[in-house]
């Protein structure tokens, strides 16, 4: 296996508050309505996610953010569904897992993401 791209992403909690009470659209442009229906922390978090996926895979332009969902398994584990434009361009670059760490403290949301190709 080898890593195919690393990002990571910052986004604080204040800000993204400040944006989305400035332009409301941006929520349903960028989360999907699962993560729309988070709390502003989550929300956050997961922006910062999508970031730091596009980064992972070479921040090309021409991503759609709905493409990226971040998902928890039952033991609260994200990952990434991806489909579309993210997930075709994860194909060209022969990636086969996506790996995904956030965090949220001080007002601060953190995503940390590694594309991995078998």
């Amino acid at each position: 296996m080898g890593i195919v791209g690393i990002g990571i992403d910052v986004c604080g909690l204040d800000r993204w508050e400040a944006m989305t009470a400035r332009r409301p659209g941006v929520v349903d442009r960028v989360l999907t309505p699962t993560e729309a229906g988070l709390a502003a922390h989550s929300q956050a978090a997961r922006f910062a996610a999508k970031e730091a996926l596009a980064k992972a895979l070479g921040a090309p332009a021409g991503l759609d953010w709905q493409d990226a969902e971040v998902v928890s398994d039952p033991s609260g584990r994200p990952s990434f569904a991806v489909k579309g434009t993210v997930a075709a361009l994860a194909d060209s670059l022969g990636v086969s897992s996506l790996h995904l760490s956030l965090s949220h403290d001080a007002g601060v949301a953190t995503a940390f993401v590694i594309a991995e190709a078998n």
